[in-house]
């Protein structure tokens, strides 16, 4: 028997992977955009679960705009707050589990050494107080829930570090990037990757005791200097083109939103739980940059 798989977020990062993503036989994924469950009415994306007959729900749809978000604090916040906890407690009602991602801005960067599921939540800004606040709204809707904390997303489609630092290598004869934030790069094919797996525990193994927080992050800390680097390097091989990348200090760089200096997330708990290890960012680096560089003029990404 094949089981529904409802995904939002189909034109973001991650919702793309999913939907082109190797699932297992018997689970068939349904990814969504924004015309057919929207977080921004929740009421009405809360209707898409009760009426669908789904066996699980994957939310990857989210208000990503960082710095915007701290002048549309409200529209962030239903969007990332009330948003997810409406779906969850459609999927509490109808008796399904939901899959949630969620973010490294929830904490405040003070830790020193990797944060794990159980370090004390403090966001800096609107973005982080936003997935706080869904997290806070699954975990208090749907008892059924699996939170996925990620960080530093990037791939060949829609906008992020990596497609930013390749068109600016391209185009300018240095760079200055911040190398007083650390993080892990996560790919989103590796993100699309667990959650599949995930999926496959929960709804083809029938888990019911892996519920829960865990963080979902590439393996091996940088900062976005040392990310910078390694995306210039790689481009480099292809391009013969090499900016100088110079490190400079956050303060040398404001933006209206604060970034937690530090957002290294520790993944042992997912490891043991769901036997999923999350790949080196710099392994996940060079296959994202080759799809980049090797998608046809034009081509949309």
């Amino acid at each position: 028997m094949t089981a529904r798989i409802l995904v939002t977020g189909r034109t973001g990062q991650v919702g793309t992977e999913l939907a082109r993503a190797a699932w297992p036989a018997g689970l068939e994924p349904q990814v969504v955009g924004r015309e057919t469950l929207d977080l921004a009415d929740p009421e009405a994306a809360a209707a898409v679960v009760r009426s669908g007959g789904y066996a699980l729900v994957v939310n990857t749809a989210a208000y990503t705009a960082v710095d915007r978000a701290e002048e549309e604090e409200a529209l962030a916040t239903r969007v990332n707050g009330d948003g997810p906890r409406a779906l969850a407690m459609a999927c509490a009602d109808v008796g399904i589990p939901i899959i949630h991602l969620s973010t490294d801005y929830v904490f405040d960067g003070a830790r020193e050494g990797a944060y794990d599921e159980n370090d004390t939540v403090g966001p800096l800004g609107a973005y982080g107080r936003s997935k706080l606040a869904g997290e806070i709204g699954v975990r208090a809707a749907c008892a059924h829930h699996v939170i996925l904390r990620t960080a530093w997303v990037f791939s060949a489609h829609g906008k992020n570090f990596v497609k930013t630092m390749l068109r600016l290598a391209a185009d300018k004869p240095e760079l200055r990037v911040v190398a007083d934030q650390h993080g892990c790069p996560t790919a989103a094919h590796d993100i699309a990757r667990v959650v599949v797996e995930i999926a496959r525990q929960v709804v083809q193994d029938g888990r019911a005791d892996a519920w829960g927080t865990y963080h979902l992050a590439g393996a091996g800390p940088t900062t976005w200097h040392g990310f910078a680097r390694a995306i210039i390097d790689a481009q480099a091989a292809r391009t013969g083109k090499r900016p100088p990348v110079h490190a400079i200090a956050t303060a040398d760089f404001p933006t209206p939103a604060r970034r937690p200096a530090n957002a290294v997330l520790c993944t042992d708990r997912l490891c043991r739980t769901f036997g999923v290890v999350p790949r080196p960012w710099t392994d996940t680096l060079a296959e994202v940059i080759a799809e980049v560089m090797d998608a046809p003029v034009g081509a949309e990404r």
